[in-house]
């Protein structure tokens, strides 16, 4: 199988979940976990991200009638969902939030009005769960979040940076979910679109203990130069809490998490793990590498780029990576952090020939645009420079969909009811196994590569 598409079956979260639990009798297993199901009085399902609608189906599809209700919160770009006869699904916004997704958490909370100590609540939680369920503390409006996230993304600031400051402007994040759920026994389901899988960063773990303080979310926004800039209900609330005004996150050892058993199911490594597995059948030598990537998307593209050089000695070789970089914006054009990987890396492929650099979100969204991504290959840069496109320059106003979208390069998926992060790949000695052409034809609805617009 194609490597783009080998990592997007992987990543399914119906197989992970499946890998995770089954039913036997009234015993339902999780990871070794036993769960008498014949102990509750209710079970109730809720939660929230891309991935989590697909999630609730098998979760059903599994355990059928012995599920009583609850209310799943899933992108409103998702289509084709199944219709479900005990899990509905509230449609929200991603990656701004919005009034829609207030609502939709609103709805997903009052499922668990009344919830007893003898029910189980099995939470399903994934990435983009931030944006999705962003029911805000009181004084906050989901505009004033939303501007917030803004100038967070603007300014390069990492996951977990993001995150600390979502937790404390949220009556879900940061382990509140599970304070709302503390008189029942609370299972944890979990997909992580995170580098290092850290519970209390997946959709800024609704379910998890919260280490971080108001403290820490104010000296963010500060060290990011955004505070001054900051909506004044945001610096009003994030003072409160420094003050002591309103009450921290629930934190380790909390009797919040008594009850709560987070589960993990699935991550980066199982789709990154199917790509090198694919390129191997390809007849490529795939490189070992076990760290995962962060920093800037420029930067990440050059190295790659130079790595993929160094490797012009004969044969087929590949490499492939994990994990989530950044983008610092300097210019007022349109991208998202993979796309500007690529464009770095075009420009570091200049007239060496034979490799193909790739980025793309297994959630099929890079940033405020509609690829998952973007390809690069050596002549990238001279036919761009032939058609009067001068990369470093659309790289400068951080336009790297301008640039994919005038020459072609686009990785087109459409969302894919999954979020395990981002895959680069390096391929030299052919693009054969990535599973996107030179031209601008589609391979199919998973892994089609956009050219110009017709």
């Amino acid at each position: 199988m194609l490597a783009v598409s080998a990592c997007l079956k992987a990543a399914d979260p119906r197989l992970m979940v499946r890998s995770a639990v089954r039913l036997e009798g009234g015993a339902f297993l999780v990871k070794g976990r036993r769960l008498d199901l014949r102990g509750f009085r209710h079970i109730l399902v809720v939660g929230g991200g891309k991935a989590s609608g697909l999630m609730a189906a098998e979760v059903e599809h599994i355990l059928g009638d012995w599920i009583y209700g609850g209310v799943v919160v899933v992108p409103e770009s998702q289509r084709f969902l199944p219709r479900l006869d005990r899990v509905r699904f509230a449609r929200s916004t991603h990656p701004v939030p919005t009034e829609k997704g207030v609502m939709a958490t609103r709805r997903m909370l009052r499922a668990l009005d009344g919830v007893r100590a003898e029910d189980l609540v099995i939470c399903l939680i994934s990435g983009g769960g931030s944006a999705l369920m962003p029911l805000p503390v009181d004084g906050v409006s989901v505009n004033d979040l939303g501007e917030t996230t803004k100038l967070l993304l603007g300014a390069g600031a990492e996951i977990g940076e993001i995150n600390c400051v979502r937790k404390h402007l949220s009556q879900v994040a940061g382990g509140r979910l599970a304070e709302r759920a503390r008189r029942a026994e609370v299972l944890s389901l979990v997909i992580s679109d995170v580098v290092g899988d850290d519970l209390g960063t997946i959709a800024s773990g609704p379910t998890a203990p919260d280490p971080t303080t108001y403290l820490g979310a104010m000296r963010v926004l500060k060290k990011r130069g955004i505070w001054g800039r900051a909506p004044s209900n945001i610096r009003e609330a994030i003072r409160s809490g420094v003050e002591g005004v309103l009450a921290e996150t629930p934190k380790p050892g909390d009797p919040a998490f008594a009850r709560v058993n987070n589960v993990l199911i699935g991550s980066n490594r199982i789709a990154t793990a199917a790509a090198r597995a694919s390129l191997r059948s390809s007849g490529y030598e795939v490189a070992s590498f076990l760290g995962e990537v962060t920093g800037e998307a420029r930067t990440v593209g050059r190295r790659l780029a130079l790595l993929a050089r160094k490797q012009l000695r004969g044969g087929k070789w590949a490499a492939v990576w994990g994990g989530e970089t950044t983008v610092t914006v300097r210019g007022e054009g349109v991208g998202g952090r993979n796309q500007e990987l690529a464009l770095a890396a075009a420009i570091g492929l200049r007239g060496a020939p034979g490799i193909v650099v790739v980025s793309f979100g297994t959630d099929g969204v890079d940033g405020p645009t509609d690829a998952a991504g973007a390809l690069a290959e050596s002549t990238t840069y001279e036919r761009a420079r032939s058609r009067g496109l001068v990369p470093e320059e659309y790289l400068e106003r951080n336009d790297s969909y301008a640039f994919f979208r005038t020459l072609g390069g686009l990785v087109m998926t459409g969302p894919t009811g999954t979020n395990v992060n981002d895959i680069m790949m390096a391929l030299v000695g052919g693009n054969d196994g990535v599973g996107l052409t030179s031209d601008s034809a589609p391979n199919g609805p998973a892994t089609k590569r956009h050219g110009r617009r017709g």
